[in-house]
């Protein structure tokens, strides 16, 4: 696949996802896909397990309506594509995927993602998405930052905007 292909078929992939088009997102996907969540541990292994996560606990139900997502930075190989963005939102449905068990609080997020994407036979094999699951804990009240080396929110702005002045110790 080209670079060209493979980001387009990320990119449509990741429409159909907050679209809520189930078929559409696993058209996407080739016939053994698997899903991980690293921080979480959610997500499917092989094409059923893959649908019923997306079915039961992703598309459609991604981000809440306000989602904001900036990409940083794209890293083309020649089968994989790694896409880093940040997300900002508000907390106000459940996202068991990202917050297993936490009901909506209402608080702003703002995180910083790392998507790695595999490609193989032209389509999507695997996702294997990363973020700072502390640094979301502190910013809906579930974990003190006081006395701990993690942040909130400040952490994706600095990923945003570099020149933004590192933390003091």
């Amino acid at each position: 696949m080209t670079p060209q292909v493979m980001i387009d078929l990320f990119q449509k992939h990741v429409a159909a996802e907050l679209a809520g088009d189930l078929d559409t997102t696993m058209a996407t996907m080739g016939d053994d896909p698997h899903l991980n969540h690293v921080p979480t541990m959610a997500g499917g292994i092989g094409r059923e397990g893959v649908r019923a996560f997306y079915r039961d606990h992703l598309v459609g139900r991604f981000f809440p309506p306000d989602v904001k997502m900036t990409s940083v930075s794209r890293t083309v190989g020649e089968t994989h594509v790694v896409e880093e963005l940040v997300m900002s939102f508000t907390h106000t449905i459940a996202m068991d995927w990202f917050l297993p068990g936490v009901t909506p609080t209402g608080k702003k997020i703002e995180v910083a993602f790392c998507v790695v994407v595999g490609f193989k036979d032209g389509k999507v094999s695997h996702e294997h998405i990363y973020w700072d699951q502390a640094g979301v804990l502190v910013q809906v009240g579930l974990l003190d930052p006081k006395g701990l080396p993690v942040c909130g929110g400040e952490s994706a702005r600095k990923v945003a905007d570099p020149k933004l002045p590192p933390r003091k110790f």
